[in-house]
């Protein structure tokens, strides 16, 4: 069966007046679906250029970026994108941020307004659908915001820093809230993190780019031996410390010898 999402041999530069700067160097590697991906490597490196390159935002200089085997450009529509931000809008209800994509592309059905209605009821902001994003915990923000990249039903979900405005309590919560309705929701999902901890207590995976211009120097499979595998569960975990320190050590390897 073939990956959900493919990278081979991905370049990326950026050109200015005072000359080239190489961000990505020959990225490869594949997602299955319903896999969960972090991506980690050094401030800089180009992690965030990779999610607008995966989104369509940016064009490779040269690669192959394929969605179920073809070319992403034909597949754009099939990808969600979570930001570091909500970007909520004050002057619309919760409900309203819900089914703005839907509004935008087109596409809002009432089967959409049911399905609206059904994941605010699942997520637990039914009782809030005509508040204003103010009235909202940072963690229902999150949340409201996941269900509005949900709604449009995304084969592929990038998620870059999702948690990293909130405190760290908050952080902690949400992102294991976030992790486990993605988890249900049987979404692939490719997340770029600063977080070693947040990558570990996530993913299947884990991407470790070197420093700029990033290319992958190692690819680490997280398995949990948990009754109830969750993202806060995994913390707790005795694994949880080998993986994380496995990986710190092959991000300062990797920087020492840049």
């Amino acid at each position: 069966m073939k990956p959900l999402l493919e990278l081979k041999d991905i370049n990326y530069s950026y050109h200015t007046p005072e000359g080239e700067t190489k961000a990505l160097s020959d990225i490869t590697f594949s997602l299955e679906a319903g896999e969960f991906t972090a991506v980690v490597g050094p401030s800089g490196c180009g992690k965030s250029t990779l999610l607008s390159l995966i989104d369509g935002l940016m064009r490779p200089e040269s690669g192959q970026l394929l969605l179920n085997g073809s070319t992403l450009t034909d597949n754009s529509s099939k990808i969600g994108y979570m930001l570091q931000h909500d970007h909520l809008f004050e002057w619309r209800s919760v409900y309203r941020n819900v089914v703005l994509g839907a509004e935008i592309n087109g596409t809002l059905t009432s089967e959409i307004r049911r399905r609206a209605h059904d994941l605010l009821k699942q997520y637990g902001l039914e009782q809030f659908a005509r508040s204003r994003p103010s009235e909202l915990s940072g963690g229902m923000r999150q949340r409201a915001a996941l269900i509005r990249t949900l709604l449009l039903e995304p084969e592929l979900l990038l998620l870059d820093e999702p948690f990293s405005a909130l405190d760290y309590q908050t952080r902690l919560k949400v992102s294991d809230d976030i992790g486990q309705i993605i988890r249900r929701s049987g979404k692939t999902a490719l997340l770029v993190t600063h977080d070693l901890s947040e990558a570990v207590s996530l993913s299947d995976r884990i991407i470790i780019l070197s420093a700029r211009p990033a290319r992958v120097v190692r690819i680490v499979p997280i398995s949990f031996e948990l009754e109830n595998d969750t993202p806060l569960n995994r913390r707790n975990a005795p694994e949880f410390k080998t993986y994380f320190n496995e990986i710190w050590k092959e991000l300062n390897k990797n920087e020492q010898t840049i």
